[in-house]
């Protein structure tokens, strides 16, 4: 599975057996960089270890409390952002992200000529933002073609029940990955799909 430079991503992942049917059974699934990067890393970090709609719950509520934008956020009253379902840490990185975002002048443009390890390096120093939320802003924010969230327990479990492989073992699923370069963060795509298939 060696791509051409200019191979559809969708072309490449089909010839993977594993995920042959699931390409034919969703179509295209596409990769966009967000319109408001800042807003997409504040999302990954209110995601962080609780489900998506208790997540979009929070944000629906600090939305309603302040515009999502780094200076709005630090001129918050920060028992205000409690207030709308922010636990105290969350409110610290929120926080956090919105000063370094603000003091380094960060911009998808900003962004544009660093690679996605040192997009990571910077992001994860961060308090608050670990390696799940930087390669989630890479592939949602960015658009970034080649994540594979093994940090993220939908794509261990997804890879894992499509290939065999024990979701525990990050190593193995990090490598069954492998033959999917440089389109791994489209291969995610269709892991979700599936994880959330099987939990429906």
């Amino acid at each position: 599975m060696t791509p051409s430079t200019d191979a559809d991503p969708h072309d490449h992942l089909r010839e993977d057996p594993a995920l042959t049917p699931l390409v034919e059974r969703h179509g295209p699934l596409e990769l966009a960089p967000a319109a408001d990067p800042f807003a997409r890393l504040v999302r990954s970090v209110l995601r962080q270890q609780v489900s998506t709609a208790a997540a979009d719950a929070v944000e629906e509520r600090l939305r309603e409390t302040t515009s999502l934008t780094p200076t709005a956020v630090l001129e918050a009253d920060p028992d205000r952002l409690r207030e709308a379902g922010l636990s105290a840490a969350k409110t610290r990185y929120v926080r956090a992200v919105a000063r370094r975002w603000r003091d380094r002048e960060y911009s998808r443009t900003a962004f544009a000529g660093t690679d996605d390890e040192s997009v990571r390096d910077e992001l994860t120093a961060i308090t608050g933002v670990g390696p799940w939320t930087a390669d989630m802003f890479l592939v949602f924010a960015l658009g970034r073609e080649d994540v594979f969230p093994v940090g993220d327990l939908g794509i261990r479990r997804g890879t894992a029940d499509l290939c065999g492989l024990d979701p525990e073992d990050r190593t193995a699923v990090r490598e069954r990955a492998a033959p999917w370069r440089p389109y791994r963060s489209y291969a995610a795509l269709y892991v979700w799909r599936h994880y959330e298939g099987e939990e429906a």
